[in-house]
């Protein structure tokens, strides 16, 4: 959903900046810190421009809390659901400002809601096996949907109300269910696997489930497996499908006036699926001619599957996309293989959001309505020493 244009002070002074005398700059990273740790992994934004994550607490310790990131406060740890402290971590954050995660109460893991008005809140557990359970994705009418060790030995799915509290989504016949995404509207998008599925490797299909209708099959391209990203407020489907046996498979669109839609490659024989804005558009990356590079790619029902680029180097990746059209991701330059993240809009191309300072490497996948990109920067040295980072996407206010 397309949210109100908030001019924080931040974004203020990153739009004077880029439209003094007309002259593009590179976006700035903003270190948006830590809870006492070296490490930060941001996993969710808001349209109100408000990020959360997990971070360590003490600069040698492994134990992570869940934060929220606001540009009035900066980080502030969320607590745990354990008298005694503990792990925890936020999945995601809605428009509202709720946030849903998990935090431990030994020997495991409770999914939260957290408001600033009640604090955190445990949601309870469906099954007290394997690590427990763990709240993924809220929206604005404040449904909460998850994941939890099935009595089976498999992830199984949940949607949590107030309500209703945590109801079990079912499935389409096996033991393997994984809900990633839902809309305002209360449908519900992931995959499941089938029945017969004995050795949990079999064919898993994508799935729709409302509250009203349950769990639908939303088949596949061919193939025998296909598995749902995300969806809109129109209730459009992206995510990948297989085309035939041989494992190769491509982005698609589901709707329910068209049902599953093949989107094609860039040339290569594979392409996947990761976002979908209100406007339709929707991002991932594809093979290209010869299956020698992968590139990121935005489609639309315009112009059809188009080709990212690089920022230099061989492959790119499109991980998210907002309504005005920045798509962000991370690619390869000519420098490193691991990359840098970027922002990609039609009138400027892909522009380079470099790492913070310090850092080598950096990979954004998250973006508001508003323009904040969020990701991490991390060393050449480790991968596991993430900082998340902010920048100010700005092509669209022009």
């Amino acid at each position: 959903m397309t949210a109100m244009l908030r001019l924080t002070l931040p974004l203020f002074l990153a739009l004077t900046l880029f439209a003094a005398d007309g002259v593009d700059a590179q976006p700035t990273p903003i270190d948006l810190g830590t809870l006492g740790g070296s490490v930060s992994l941001p996993s969710g934004v808001n349209n109100r421009g408000e990020v959360v994550g997990s971070s360590t607490t003490t600069v040698n310790g492994v134990t992570f809390r869940a934060f929220l990131w606001t540009d009035t406060n900066g980080m502030v740890d969320l607590g745990t659901l354990d008298p005694f402290g503990g792990a925890a971590s936020a999945a995601a954050v809605n428009n509202r400002g709720a946030v849903v995660g998990a935090s431990r109460i030994h020997p495991i893991f409770h999914p939260f809601l957290w408001t600033e008005h009640d604090g955190m809140v445990d949601l309870g557990v469906l099954s007290s096996a394997g690590l427990g359970s763990f709240a993924g994705a809220i929206n604005d009418r404040q449904r909460v949907i998850g994941t939890y060790d099935g009595p089976a030995l498999g992830f199984r799915s949940f949607s949590w109300t107030a309500r209703d509290g945590m109801v079990d989504l079912g499935t389409l016949g096996g033991p393997r269910v994984g809900a990633l995404a839902l809309n305002n509207a209360d449908q519900v998008v992931g995959s499941s696997s089938l029945p017969n599925d004995s050795n949990f490797r079999g064919p898993v299909h994508a799935f729709l489930w409302t509250p009203t209708g349950g769990m639908i099959d939303l088949g596949t391209l061919g193939g025998p497996s296909s598995g749902a990203e995300a969806i809109n407020e129109r209730g459009h489907v992206v995510g990948w499908a297989e085309i035939d046996e041989s494992f190769t498979y491509h982005a698609f669109l589901w709707t329910p006036t068209e049902g599953m839609v093949d989107l094609g490659t860039l040339g290569g024989t594979s392409s996947y699926a990761y976002d979908v804005n209100e406007a339709g558009a929707v991002v991932g990356y594809s093979y290209t001619t010869g299956d020698r590079q992968i590139h990121a790619f935005v489609w639309t029902r315009t112009d059809g599957m188009v080709d990212l680029g690089t920022l230099g180097g061989t492959n790119s990746f499109a991980y998210a996309v907002n309504d005005q059209g920045q798509v962000v991701g991370r690619s390869q330059t000519a420098e490193a293989v691991a990359g840098h993240a970027f922002v990609w809009t039609a009138p400027e191309g892909m522009v380079d959001l470099a790492p913070l300072s310090g850092h080598a490497y950096s990979n954004a996948f998250l973006v508001s309505n508003d323009g904040q990109v969020v990701g991490v920067s991390y060393s050449q040295s480790q991968a596991t020493d993430g900082r998340a980072t902010m920048w100010l996407a700005t092509g669209s206010f022009r």
